[in-house]
């Protein structure tokens, strides 16, 4: 373990605001059918409501649970020799460019990403999900008639969905997405053939577990699955949010240029570190790319300003950071 000391290299962690609106509301209205405890708050745990044929209904508005490493990053338990050379080059390069949510389209197939509500509609033929956060207009639709899959889909930006019940469990397959968008905050892109399984099992009235599995061949080594959890919005609503409306950034964005660092010098900063507060980080190469671990969001990346100066860009994760920073010697590492 090394400890923690001011030292010439340092990690900042950029600060940066990023413009979301704000979640669905409708004030003052206590939505009917809602399971509530003596003090009128709504009883999540109660149990999960069913549809006229005994079907979970998984209508509402639903928020994800945020904290786990797979809301920034849907590749996370895979190794790094499981993505193809390209897709690890073009995921970086939209990191640097700071993605393309400025230009107003859509963000991309994920189902429970970091800051959006959605709402289910559901009847049994159809389910809807309309995204809050999105073009103004993004929804899907899941159909539920025992229709197949298209044999030869149009490239779309959501994709086509057919859904099926196994037990209790909504089993949602999509094909059919064009390769404009990303997978996740760390822009890990995707092919054509993308493939996407989505299991929603309701466990109770406030809260839904939600299973993907990504299977694309052209990018990755093999499929992979992935468990997030989205907990109900009660007595909520979605709002109109349209990006391009009164948009003020694109001609202010300026890519980031981040200096290439010998494979030898970022050898030389990899390790695990004990901070003051007794917290530990960890601190890996790959490629030619510092990352580091310091929580529950997993490995996050470190871009390079100076051979001594790496920063932790949450610009291009889409997130909103505090400022800190964080000196390095030889021998150890300080928080400042």
């Amino acid at each position: 373990m090394k400890s923690l000391e001011r030292g010439p290299l340092k990690i900042l962690c950029s600060v940066v605001m990023i413009a979301v609106p704000a979640f669905g509301q409708w004030l003052n209205y206590p939505a009917p059918g809602i399971p509530r405890l003596p003090d009128g708050t709504p009883n999540l745990a109660a149990p999960a409501p069913r549809m006229a044929d005994g079907k979970p209904d998984l209508s509402g508005l639903w928020k994800p649970v945020r904290g786990g490493k797979y809301g920034l990053n849907v590749a996370a338990d895979l190794k790094t020799e499981e993505i193809q050379p390209w897709a690890r080059a073009l995921a970086r390069h939209h990191m640097e460019e700071q993605g393309d949510g400025v230009n107003c389209l859509p963000a991309g197939p994920q189902l429970g990403g970091i800051v959006t509500v959605y709402k289910v509609v559901q009847t049994a033929a159809l389910i809807i999900i309309l995204h809050e956060v999105g073009t103004g207009d993004a929804f899907r639709q899941i159909f539920m008639d025992g229709r197949a899959l298209p044999k030869d889909p149009s490239p779309s930006w959501y994709g086509y969905s057919v859904g099926r019940w196994d037990g209790d469990v909504l089993v949602i397959d999509t094909i059919g997405f064009n390769d404009k968008t990303v997978l996740d905050a760390f822009r890990h892109p995707h092919t054509e053939a993308l493939h996407i399984t989505e299991r929603l099992r309701r466990r109770d009235f406030g809260h839904i577990e939600l299973q993907q599995t990504y299977d694309d061949p052209g990018a990755y080594a093999r499929p992979w699955t992935i468990t997030l959890n989205l907990e109900l919005d009660p007595d909520n609503e979605v709002l109109e949010y349209f990006c391009n409306e009164n948009e003020r950034d694109l001609v202010h964005r300026v890519p980031h240029r981040h200096l290439a660092v010998p494979a030898v010098v970022l050898a030389r900063y990899a390790g695990t570190y004990q901070m003051s507060t007794g917290r530990e980080i960890t601190i890996t190469r790959e490629d030619d790319q510092l990352m580091v671990e310091q929580d529950a969001r997993g490995r996050l990346p470190l871009f390079a300003h100076t051979q001594t100066t790496f920063v932790l860009e949450l610009a291009a994760l889409g997130r909103i950071a505090s400022n800190s920073n964080l000196s390095r010697t030889t021998e150890g590492l300080s928080l400042g």
